[in-house]
Order: C-alpha cells, then sequence, then structure tokens
C-alpha cells in the first residue's frame, strides 16, 4: 500500500509534497498519514483540540495523546491548534436547531466551518499545498475535468455525505487515501502491523462537545427552553398523552416513544412553537417530496431540473429523485422522490449525487 496515491480521480507522485494531515489520534488518519509518508511525500499532522462549554477537555486530551503517539511513531510532526473559539459558532447552530424542532448535523456543519477552514489556514500559513484527512471518501473529476467528491470504495463506510459542503478550493487542494482503500479491516491490519497502539480504537460516534454524549442534559444546561413539554398527537389531532420535551425527539424515532398502538408508531413532525409532536404509522412517516435550503454545490447543478440520487442522513443510501431548483441561484431545491422515503428530517442534509460523484446539497427545511 505504498507508492503515488489517488488524487482527484488519477494517481500522482506525491513524492517531494507537503501534505498537511488532519490527525484526530483515530486509526483512520494515522493511516492516511502513513500511505502519504509511503508515497514520498513530506508528511505534516495538526490536531485540533475541540473543547466545548462544561467540557473538562479530557476527551481531548486522550484523543491527542493518541495523535502524538502516532506522530511520533510515524516520525512526523505534529502541529496542536485549541478551537474552542471557533467551535462555538457549531455548538450555536447545535443548540439553535434543536430549539427549533430541528435535528441538527453539527459534524456536516463543522467540517466546512471548521475543521477545514483551519486546515487549509494552517496549510497555507505553512506553504503546503495538499491538505488531507482520514475521511472515507475519494476526490475525482467530472466529463469538464473539475474536482469533485466521490464516495468510497468501501461503500458501506462512505463519508462523501459529511463533506459535501466543503468549498471548491478545499475540494482541489484535498488527498484523501484512506477513501481508496475498500475494506476498513485492511486499514486496521496495517495499523497493528506498524505497531499503531489505534490500531483497536473504536469509530468515534461521538458529539466532541457534548459531555458523556449526554445531548439531552446538554440542551438542559444551555437551552432548556428547547425542552418545553407539551402534547403528543396522531396525524388525525388527537392527543396521545404528553411528552416531557420536544428536542428529545426527531422525525422518524420509534422507540422511546412511551404511547401504546395496535401497530409502530414513529415521530412525523415537531412543532417547537407549541411544543407539539406528532406520531403517525411508518406510511405517514413516509413522503414523496423534500424541500432543502442554504444550498452548497461541489459543482454546478447540470439544469434548474434534473435527476439525482438523494441521500437524506449519514446513514441512508440515498433514493432516486428529480431535483429541481427553486430560485436563480440554487439555493434553495426541491425533490421529488421515485418512490416515498422515510423520515425526511428537517435539519438533516438531502445530497444530491451524479452516480457516485457529489453535486452538492442543502438543509432540508
Amino acid at each position: 500500500m505504498s507508492g503515488p496515491v489517488c488524487y482527484h480521480g488519477r494517481m500522482i507522485d506525491v513524492r517531494g509534497h507537503s501534505v498537511l494531515v488532519a490527525m484526530s489520534g483515530g486509526v483512520d488518519s494515522a493511516i492516511a498519514a502513513h500511505l502519504l509518508r509511503s508515497a514520498g511525500a513530506h508528511v505534516v499532522g495538526a490536531f485540533f483540540h475541540m473543547i466545548g462549554p462544561a467540557d473538562d477537555g479530557a476527551r481531548a486530551a486522550h484523543h491527542a495523546d493518541d495523535a502524538r503517539r502516532v506522530a511520533q511513531r510515524l516520525g512526523v510532526e505534529l502541529i496542536e491548534l485549541r478551537m474552542a473559539d471557533a467551535l462555538r459558532e457549531v455548538v450555536d447552530y447545535f443548540l439553535g436547531e434543536y430549539h427549533r424542532g430541528r435535528t441538527p448535523n453539527p459534524c456536516v456543519y463543522c467540517n466546512a466551518r471548521v475543521k477545514f477552514a483551519h486546515l487549509l489556514r494552517l496549510a497555507d500559513e505553512r506553504g503546503i499545498e495538499l491538505v488531507a484527512t482520514g475521511h472515507h471518501a475519494r476526490t475525482g473529476t467530472d466529463a469538464a475535468r473539475r474536482p469533485c467528491l466521490r464516495r468510497a470504495a468501501a461503500l458501506a463506510k462512505d463519508q462523501s455525505y459529511a463533506l459535501h459542503r466543503l468549498p471548491r478550493e478545499a475540494v482541489r487542494r484535498l488527498v484523501l487515501p484512506v477513501g481508496e482503500v475498500d475494506d476498513k479491516g485492511t486499514i486496521r491490519d496495517l495499523a497493528r502491523e506498524l505497531g499503531l497502539h489505534v490500531h483497536d480504537k473504536p469509530d468515534s460516534q461521538e458529539i466532541c462537545f457534548v459531555p458523556d454524549d449526554d445531548y439531552v442534559a446538554f440542551l438542559r444546561a444551555h437551552r432548556p427552553e428547547a425542552l418545553a413539554p407539551g402534547p403528543v398527537m396522531n396525524v388525525q389531532g388527537e392527543v396521545l398523552g404528553q411528552h416531557e420535551g420536544y428536542a428529545k425527539y426527531t422525525v422518524g424515532q420509534r422507540k422511546g416513544l412511551r404511547i401504546a398502538g395496535k401497530t409502530p408508531m414513529y415521530v412525523t413532525r415537531i412543532d417547537a412553537g407549541t411544543a407539539t409532536v406528532t406520531l403517525g404509522t411508518r406510511s405517514e412517516s413516509e413522503s414523496d417530496a423534500l424541500v432543502a435550503g442554504g444550498a452548497h454545490w461541489q459543482l454546478d447543478p447540470p439544469g434548474e431540473e434534473f435527476d439525482a440520487t438523494v441521500q437524506i442522513r449519514y446513514n441512508h443510501r440515498g433514493a432516486p429523485g428529480r431535483v429541481r431548483l427553486l430560485d436563480a441561484a440554487g439555493s434553495r431545491f426541491e425533490v421529488r422522490f421515485a418512490s416515498p422515503v422515510h423520515a425526511i428530517t428537517p435539519g438533516q442534509a438531502a445530497v444530491a449525487y451524479d452516480g457516485d460523484r457529489v453535486l452538492g446539497g442543502g438543509w432540508i427545511e
């Protein structure tokens, strides 16, 4: 697994080039750094201390220690940056979305607004052209040879959805070595062979600024109004019971509803204005359309209307649909799906793909 790496969909020689690698303390970024170093690049690592309010920094310190040990083992320089002030924007977004009755995706928001912005800035300060991460995605080009993001070789691990809001300049400079690896087991095996202690470190599933991964406690401390109690109703408007905070629910949720029924019930709607949570059957939780705003396009949309595969959350593999732009700037769009889709959730991203290429996406309204 040495030699040239894939960059913009072609194999290039990185020998003699400097690459700034975001090192999280996990196995994927460790192997990304190793692959680039093995290919002859001069690798510089960067670790961001992501510490939010009410966080004592213990988790960041643990990940930082892992990143230092990996960097030392690989023989690369590691730069550490404190990100508490920059993270404030992400925290405000996170709290605000729950207050509005929506389900936020802080990692998607943070990647473009914070992590990659600071990674590129640091690269510029150090005179480094290329940047890299351990994300499972690939770079490539479209028919016009414009740089674009593509799905990972290991589709089950694909993270291109989480990167869809990156600026085009970031995609132009981005190298994603592990996105070309078609099996996560291969990455862990290589890490073990290299003597990297993170070879069996679990993939992070937590929100970095939420202590103990308890978002309800975090809301209670910082935005308690998002936990206003209210009625639980069915789609016919009949009151079924009471809930203890509308932000504890998300569209599509089935477990933990504490409402007895003859058929399984799902959250179909959350109204923050009245603190109402509405439940329905599986078919009532499905829809054949959505509207998204705040769109960001990696590639220019191919027309005012076009067919695409649209992914509506991180663990959704996408569904075919017809996309229609709703304004001249393309900042809002509508998707009409070929068949109904379960749990279209306000606040999550709707990302359009042309085959395995990311076109762009927006926030579901």
